[in-house]
């Protein structure tokens, strides 16, 4: 655990710099990214991340038979993404991970696919099979037709981003987004397993077993001795930048029943490896998701001043894209959320050219709600 001591900008750190300036230009030449570093935290970030960054796109004759079953669904799942490593290289800051509960292993192994007659031959590497066989929480989106993934088992999906983040040491921090997936699965298809307090401790345990406690923000870090996460929270005790480069934070999106089954008793989240989506009065309040940035757009506002950090979509089930539709985009990046999630962050050829990156090429700004008149257009990456 950090103490919370060492997320104090330290002032003296670099003399030849004014970081007590009230802003960076005002802070020295050449002191651009030092004040930066020492004077931002965490939640006075923008950067961009994908939805459902690990899913493959479903092959063509499968994708045709779901079609012509669900035409609107279809459509809905009709993307995918790039291996994680090549994301993070070009850019992304924000992952997010559907993992499905599997402690005896094997439970996905023989998916039915979208024609519902499953595999005259696995439909799994070597590899894969023999992750998809062990022990250990899955990484799908549907697991019974929509099952391809750039990394079939949450280690080893984690493991790609902690090497990835180990070889850029100065990135800006990654969340990390979880979906702790149980819903209901089609003909052919095992039953999801129900997430319980016992699967999330487990799920933890898997993250702790990838990511060292120095490559990790976790709740504890920031609440420190408040009574409180959200008390640590609305007293500004995110880390510094300078403190949180190179590091990772995970964030429960789900269900006020999961989140729940998660905290268990707990005041807050002592103890756990994520942070969750809770409503802003929760002493577990530290994180929140609001997808929508047009209908939210008050609440986003209302929760960022709060000190809280928002997840939000620029995108959603492949609409934006295929229409060449920017509003939804441009308000989310408008909207002081700090990570904002796409399925586009370069354009499907199919579609045009509808893509959600920043203009100037950067990956991460400072937040235009939070940090905006401190940094005079610098980028944080």
């Amino acid at each position: 655990m950090f103490a919370i001591v060492a997320w104090v900008p330290a002032i003296n750190a670099h003399a030849a710099c004014d970081l007590a300036a009230p802003t960076a230009i005002a802070s020295g030449p050449g002191c651009t990214n030092t004040w930066l570093d020492y004077n931002l935290r965490l939640n006075d970030v923008l950067t961009i991340g994908t939805h459902n960054s690990y899913k493959q796109r479903i092959p063509a004759e499968e994708f045709a038979a779901h079609h012509t079953r669900d035409a609107a669904g279809a459509d809905s799942l009709d993307y995918g993404h790039r291996p994680l490593a090549e994301q993070l290289d070009r850019g992304m800051r924000q992952i997010e991970l559907d993992v499905w509960d599997d402690p005896a292993g094997g439970r996905w192994l023989h998916p039915p696919g979208a024609l519902r007659r499953g595999y005259a031959q696995p439909p799994w590497s070597t590899a894969e099979a023999r992750q998809m066989g062990a022990p250990g929480f899955k990484v799908m989106h549907l697991a019974d037709i929509d099952f391809r993934s750039s990394c079939v088992s949450f280690v080893a999906c984690l493991t790609m981003i902690r090497d990835w983040s180990s070889a850029h040491p100065r990135h800006t921090p990654i969340m990390i987004l979880i979906n702790a997936k149980d819903g209901r699965l089609g003909p052919g298809s095992p039953s999801a397993l129900k997430f319980d307090g016992a699967a999330f401790d487990r799920l933890d345990a898997e993250v702790r077993r990838v990511f060292a406690p120095a490559q990790l923000i976790v709740p504890d870090d920031v609440q420190g001795a408040y009574p409180t996460l959200r008390d640590a929270v609305r007293a500004n005790q995110w880390p510094t930048l300078e403190h949180a480069r190179g590091r990772v934070f995970f964030a429960l999106d789900e269900t006020a029943e999961k989140v729940a089954a998660y905290r268990g008793t707990r005041r807050s989240l002592e103890g756990r490896a994520m942070f969750v989506n809770t409503d802003e009065q929760s002493p577990a309040a530290a994180y929140i998701t609001l997808n929508d940035p047009i209908a939210d757009a008050a609440r986003i506002a209302s929760a960022v001043d709060a000190g809280l950090i928002v997840r939000t979509r620029a995108d959603a089930d492949t609409r934006e894209a295929r229409a060449n539709e920017p509003t939804r985009r441009d308000a989310a990046l408008r909207s002081g959320a700090q990570y904002v999630s796409t399925d586009y962050f370069e354009p499907d050829p199919r579609f045009g050219a509808y893509a959600v990156r920043f203009d100037d090429g950067a990956i991460a700004h400072c937040n235009p709600r939070r940090a905006a008149s401190q940094c005079a257009g610098a980028p944080i990456e």
